[in-house]
C-alpha cells in the first residue's frame, strides 16, 4: 500500500519552498537553500549539496540501516536512494518540480561502491539537462527531500509525479515497507 499522505506533505514542502526561494535578490542566500540547493532554475538546484557535485568528485555509494527498512543504499552523506516507477529503460523522467522534491544523484566521473554497494551494479545515465545521474542495477538514483538526516526513508513506497517511488536494497531490489 502506497502512501499518499507524506506525498502530499511533501508535495506541499516542495511548493513552499519553491516560492521561498522566488523572492529576494541576497546574493548571499542564492546559491544555499538547505541541502539540496538553491530554488533557482538551473541544472545546478537539482544537484545535492554533498561532494558528488562538487569539485568534479565521482559519487559514492555505500549501504547503511534506514529505519525499518534494513540495509539500503545511500549517498555520500547517508541520505537514502530511491528508484523511480516512471523511469523506464534506464532513462529518467523526473524533472523540473519532481526534481526539487526527488532530486537526482548526480556525479562527476564514474560513481564507487563504497562499504555494502556492489560495483557491479552501478552505472550512469545522461539527462537531458546534460548532467551525469547515478543509477544502480539499471535504475536512476534520486534522494527524497522529506528525508531530512541520514537513516530516514520517507520517500519508501509512496506515490508522486505519477508512480511510486522505493528505496534500494544493495542488491538492487526494491525495499518493502
Amino acid at each position: 500500500m502506497t502512501k499518499t499522505f507524506p506525498a502530499i506533505a511533501a508535495l506541499a514542502l516542495v511548493s513552499l519552498l519553491a516560492i521561498a526561494g522566488c523572492g529576494g535578490s541576497d546574493s548571499s542566500s542564492s546559491s544555499s537553500g538547505g541541502p539540496y540547493g538553491g530554488g533557482g532554475e538551473t541544472a545546478e538546484a537539482t544537484k545535492p549539496a554533498s561532494s558528488e557535485s562538487s569539485g568534479g568528485a565521482a559519487a559514492v555509494i555505500t549501504a547503511s540501516t534506514a529505519g525499518d527498512l534494513g540495509k539500503v543504499i545511500v549517498d555520500s552523506e547517508g541520505m537514502t536512494l530511491y528508484d523511480f516507477h516512471k523511469d523506464k529503460g534506464g532513462k529518467p523522467a523526473c524533472y523540473g518540480a519532481c526534481a526539487k522534491g526527488w532530486p537526482p544523484l548526480l556525479t562527476e566521473g564514474k560513481p564507487q561502491a563504497g562499504e555494502g554497494a556492489m560495483a557491479s551494479k552501478l552505472g550512469a545515465v545522461e539527462r537531458s539537462d546534460g548532467t551525469t545521474q547515478v543509477t544502480y542495477a539499471g535504475h536512476p538514483l534520486y534522494t527524497f527531500a522529506g528525508d531530512k538526516k541520514p537513516g530516514e526513508a520517507n520517500g519508501n513506497d509512496v506515490e508522486a509525479f505519477g508512480a511510486e517511488w522505493y528505496a534500494l536494497l544493495p542488491s538492487g531490489e526494491e525495499a518493502e515497507g
